[in-house]
């Protein structure tokens, strides 16, 4: 694999992960308690073998350099590295990146050295373990000038994805992004028996979603890209490549999701929570790694926590229920809290346990007081729920809309960085 350099994806706004993404870029969101997205792609490729890498970062970065370069030292030994491309304006180009395409194409110069073969451009909002691996030997094997990851899905999901058409070998011929009538999605539909026959049971998944996941041979790539002012791959650069090169399909049959929304992101964290998750971190032969933070271990005393993941650091009072949470990192749950469906992304810091009882205030508190109550939520770094406050996303008023500092999105609260829910607030007001 060391021909192979990867491009992660980290510099779309994150809209749809609004207010997660208010104050950081997406791929720095905090991950299952302890983690952050990016953990999973560079994770994936150092297991791969898959030692150079380049994050392509534009809005709200801080915290993702900050955490890549904590966690991603490699020795002197180690011909490895992840490194950070930032958009940036230039004599010859004045535009931020403007798509998926158009950042490749701004950081072509870094692919453009002698042993490079092959780029693997990966996103950075996905949950996921995959052996690139087995990519690249698909890809080779079928001499394609670019290889797209694909996952079988059923016809009510595949309304969301990017779809395949194939022929009879796993050519791609066709693209259709996000089908929305019945019509062009059949035309898009693989027959049951030719995924069966490659090894995957279809079990009535007949339609072959793009991953977004490509590997790409480095001339067809550099090439396209200084040929023409595409802006995005899906939309642009796949129908072209479709027509004019071999584009093979690689299938998948592992986990996957793409948590690029609120639903998804914490449905997907929630999922971890039961006893046989989906998706396990720890993997003896493939771990997600993240940066070792030096934390006490956890401290509960007499609580009734069932399926939860909680993480290091934290402290959980007396006569507190928890049921299906993620409790982040530094988390401090006072007395006779009850929780329910509810992601904790914890806390960067302990509260500055120096000065009187006098001149300790509200504002110096992180975490849950006692007494409260909250149930379908997500709860951004740096909180605090008072006393006794209730926040029960089931009887809001909408599934969508903002209420200060909670805001309510496909029917989740999410309560958003460094907020200050006062003693006693209900939400929704009473």
């Amino acid at each position: 694999m060391r021909h192979v350099v990867s491009l992660i994806l980290g510099g779309g706004k994150g809209t749809r992960l609004m207010p997660l993404t208010e104050y950081r870029s997406k791929p720095a969101v905090p991950l299952a308690g302890k983690y952050r997205l990016i953990d999973v792609p560079i994770s994936n490729c150092v297991n791969s073998g898959v030692g150079q890498m380049y994050v392509l970062t534009q809005f709200n970065s801080v915290s993702l350099h900050r955490h890549i370069r904590q966690t991603y030292n490699f020795d002197l030994f180690h011909n490895g590295f992840v490194e950070i491309l930032a958009a940036q304006q230039t004599p010859d180009d004045t535009n931020w990146y403007q798509g998926t395409a158009d950042a490749v194409r701004k950081q072509l110069r870094f692919l453009k050295e002698a042993h490079i073969r092959y780029v693997l451009i990966l996103s950075g909002d996905q949950l996921y373990r995959m052996d690139f691996r087995h990519m690249l030997s698909t890809h080779i094997n079928h001499k394609a000038g670019v290889t797209i990851a694909t996952v079988p899905v059923k016809a009510d999901a595949a309304r969301a994805f990017g779809i395949m058409q194939l022929d009879d070998s796993g050519r791609v011929v066709g693209f259709r992004e996000k089908p929305k009538d019945d019509a062009t999605l059949e035309s898009v539909r693989t027959p049951a028996s030719w995924i069966d026959a490659n090894g995957i049971e279809s079990n009535g998944r007949e339609y072959l979603a793009s991953m977004g996941i490509y590997l790409w041979d480095r001339d067809l790539l550099v090439d396209l890209l200084e040929s023409t002012t595409h802006e995005d791959f899906g939309r642009d650069i796949f129908p072209m490549a479709i027509m004019n090169h071999r584009v093979q399909c690689h299938l998948f049959d592992g986990y996957w999701e793409d948590i690029g929304t609120i639903k998804a992101f914490f449905e997907a964290n929630l999922a971890l929570t039961s006893p046989t998750p989906p998706f396990r971190f720890a993997d003896r032969l493939a771990p997600i790694f993240t940066r070792p933070r030096f934390l006490p271990s956890t401290r509960m005393d007499s609580c009734t926590i069932r399926e939860c993941l909680i993480a290091d650091g934290c402290f959980i009072e007396a006569g507190t229920t928890l049921e299906k949470c993620v409790i982040g990192m530094r988390t401090h749950i006072g007395r006779n809290v009850t929780m329910r469906n509810v992601v904790v992304m914890g806390a960067d810091y302990y509260p500055d346990p120096k000065g009187s009882a006098e001149s300790f205030s509200h504002d110096d508190e992180l975490g849950v007081g006692e007494g409260a109550c909250i149930d379908g939520a997500m709860l951004d770094k740096n909180v605090w729920i008072g006393r006794n406050a209730r926040i029960v996303a089931s009887e809001a008023p909408a599934q969508e809309g903002d209420f200060g500092e909670v805001y309510m999105r496909d029917g989740i609260a999410v309560v958003a960085k460094g907020a200050r829910i006062p003693d006693g607030w209900k939400f929704p007001s009473a």
